[in-house]
């Protein structure tokens, strides 16, 4: 077997490379001419020539920051001696523009025309007072054997809440809420829904059937705790509308459909310095081939693109989706100085232990996850998306929220990349799991669908490994469990953004 080195270098231009394992004081740093200055953790970076405080520090080729000391070779470059820089380098790179051969997956064709990957009935809360009834809706009707006839519906899934009053009736959060909740709905991961309301609200079901269009179908029903009479009453009566709905879902059967009808979501959570590495550029190939064969791929976590926003807006498609793109990072860079934060504020304190220094650092790796495709629109959080392509969806950097806003703008599947091992899934959109290295994969096997590790130890590349997990991204659409499913992920994880007073 071929030795892993005990360092890498990822761009020719970088003035850090990156430790392969923990490396001891005076250990040589491979094919660098040096050997590290202290105990180095693995993951993190080591200087390999003298840096200047105030001097840029390079890695992926970019600037991930500036040094706030004098730098010696074989140091150490972590929050110590590094901090955030307003300087950016050109963006560089080529736009990704593949064809694919058409590859199909057998899914559900809903009456609009969209696709789903799975078969839910859905009962959604308008409010969090009626987050209770909604639950014991669901959990009354998995017991009872309801579904027992059905076996092509996939359960019944509770969304809940913990919004929808103590609010303005109008106004971005107000309708960021709204949107969230009609865009869930909608989903075509779910076969029917049942919208449960206390009836007090804020956010009131006439008002949002009125404006979007709702009525009460066979695949669609709403009431109110209140005009039921109560929660008893309330339980009994989602039990019978889910009853009268089972027919119209349960006749739901998978056919062959072109993969063009895929919509994929990206995440990233608790990231290494790996992810950026590894698992993201791997993803990156498998959203461009998505791309290829005519399919969506939705980015987001507006903070976490932060200053590597350059290399999107190098790929807008037009000047008008970059000056989107722009008005949007303006509008974060407002909203966390109303708030007493920075930019600089994303990476968690698990990010900084697994080598990430700044949020230039992090989101060089982030944008790796959407490959090099062309940027073919910017929509505000929770939006309904119209094209196809590689779209940009504006969201904070917290996995939950984010996720739940790409589901809201049609996300059918979740593609996760992790680093330092986060817990996830989504309902009703499956969510597939990619370790950045082999030790979290090991460590936590039952969580994690693919390991890229071994992008970095030299046992795969990238484009294989891109490959392999656009064929289970094909798979999983077709029905194939994920690990987080088989879990039991995915009932707890719905929250939409808060934006605006609690009243």
């Amino acid at each position: 077997m071929t030795e892993i080195p005990n360092a890498l270098r990822l761009n020719a231009a970088d003035n850090v490379v990156v430790a392969m394992r923990r490396l001891a004081p005076g250990e040589p740093v491979a094919g660098e001419g040096l050997a590290a200055a202290e105990a180095i953790p693995s993951g993190h970076k080591i200087a390999v020539r003298p840096v200047r405080a105030g001097e840029i520090v390079r890695k992926y080729g970019q600037v991930i920051g500036a040094a706030t000391a004098e730098i010696a070779p074989g140091a150490h470059v972590h929050t110590h001696n590094l901090a955030m820089s307003a300087m950016r380098e050109p963006a560089g790179g080529r736009i990704v523009q593949r064809q694919e051969a058409p590859q199909f997956f057998d899914g559900y064709r809903r009456a609009n025309g969209k696709v789903g990957v799975r078969n839910y009935l859905g009962v959604l809360t308008s409010v969090n007072c009626s987050a209770t009834v909604a639950r014991h809706i669901a959990e009354a009707a998995e017991r009872s054997g309801l579904l027992d006839d059905y076996p092509d519906i996939d359960g019944v899934v509770p969304i809940t809440h913990a919004s929808g009053c103590g609010m303005a009736g109008s106004g971005e959060g107000f309708d960021i809420l709204r949107r969230t909740l009609w865009g869930t709905a909608a989903n075509p991961n779910f076969g029917g829904v049942l919208l449960v309301g206390l009836g007090c609200e804020v956010v009131q079901i006439g008002r949002l059937k009125s404006d979007y269009g709702l009525t009460d179908s066979e695949t669609f029903h709403a009431f109110t705790i209140q005009d039921s009479g109560g929660t008893r009453r309330a339980i009994e009566e989602g039990l019978a509308r889910l009853k009268a709905m089972l027919p119209a879902v349960g006749a739901a059967r998978r056919t062959p459909v072109p993969a063009s009808e895929l919509s994929l979501g990206l995440q990233c959570g608790g990231s290494d310095a790996w992810s950026g590495v590894t698992s993201n550029p791997a993803l990156g190939v498998a959203s461009d081939r998505l791309v290829g064969l005519g399919g969506t791929v939705i980015l987001s976590e507006t903070p976490e693109i932060y200053g590597a926003e350059h290399l999107l807006i190098a790929r807008a498609e037009s000047a008008a989706i970059a000056d989107k793109l722009r008005a949007r990072l303006a509008w974060w860079e407002d909203y966390t100085r109303r708030n007493g934060a920075e930019m600089d504020n994303n990476p968690s304190p698990g990010n900084k232990a697994g080598g990430l220094t700044t949020i230039l650092e992090k989101s060089l790796g982030a944008v790796a996850k959407a490959g090099g495709s062309p940027l073919s629109d910017v929509v505000e959080y929770a939006a309904p998306i119209a094209g196809r392509g590689l779209v940009f969806m504006d969201s904070p950097g917290f996995d939950p929220c984010s996720a739940t806003g790409q589901v809201a703008s049609g996300a059918t599947m979740i593609a996760f990349t992790t680093g330092r091992g986060s817990a996830f899934g989504c309902k009703p959109s499956p969510s597939i799991k990619l370790s950045s290295n082999s030790e979290i994969y090991r460590r936590m096997e039952e969580d994690i669908d693919i390991d890229c590790g071994g992008i970095a130890t030299g046992e795969a590349t990238i484009e294989a490994k891109g490959a392999e997990i656009l064929d289970y991204l094909l798979e999983v659409a077709s029905g194939r469990q994920t690990k987080s499913e088989a879990l039991g992920y995915g009932g707890a994880e719905f929250v939409p953004w808060q934006v605006g007073a609690v009243m």
